[in-house]
């Protein structure tokens, strides 16, 4: 069974789930991974969910709020490779939205590549879609950037 834990970047598991998620970034973009690393940094104040199956932490998401104080940027979503195909991301990626709900956000953006196939059927059946590429991603093809409005049904 899986449970869903809301936490902060602190939490250890969620710090382990990251290098996995690193390591497994390097693997599907060895050129250009090291482009991204200051980007990939998550800061004190992101709000973080960790899942858990049997006590184990088996995957991970993030958001940060953006400038625009109504909109966050889902971050650092993760699922162990032997884990994947269970609906974890997709349980992750429903709390993170409800969360940011709660905070009074209105919208989500994401961005993530065209190396990772699964991430980008996920995002569009849960409702997010394509949009223009935001900093720091402008003009780099292998990022695709989606977003969703999360005051309406999906």
């Amino acid at each position: 069974m899986i449970s869903i834990k809301r936490t902060s970047s602190e939490n250890p598991d969620f710090c382990s789930l990251i290098e996995l998620l690193d390591k497994d970034l390097w693997n599907r973009y060895p050129e250009t991974q090291q482009n991204f690393i200051a980007f990939n940094v998550v800061k004190l104040d992101a709000y973080v969910i960790v899942a858990y199956e049997d006590d184990g932490a088996v995957g991970c998401g993030c958001f940060r709020v953006t400038e625009n104080e109504r909109i966050v940027e889902i971050k650092r979503m993760y699922v162990k490779e032997e884990k994947r195909g269970k609906g974890i991301a997709k349980s992750i990626l429903m709390e993170l939205e409800a969360w940011a709900l709660e905070a009074g956000k209105i919208g989500a953006v994401l961005e993530t590549g065209i190396n990772n196939p699964e991430a980008i059927s996920l995002y569009n059946k849960l409702g997010f879609e394509q949009i223009e590429n935001y900093e720091p991603y402008v003009n780099n093809k292998e990022s695709i950037c989606m977003g969703k409005d999360l005051s309406k049904k999906s």
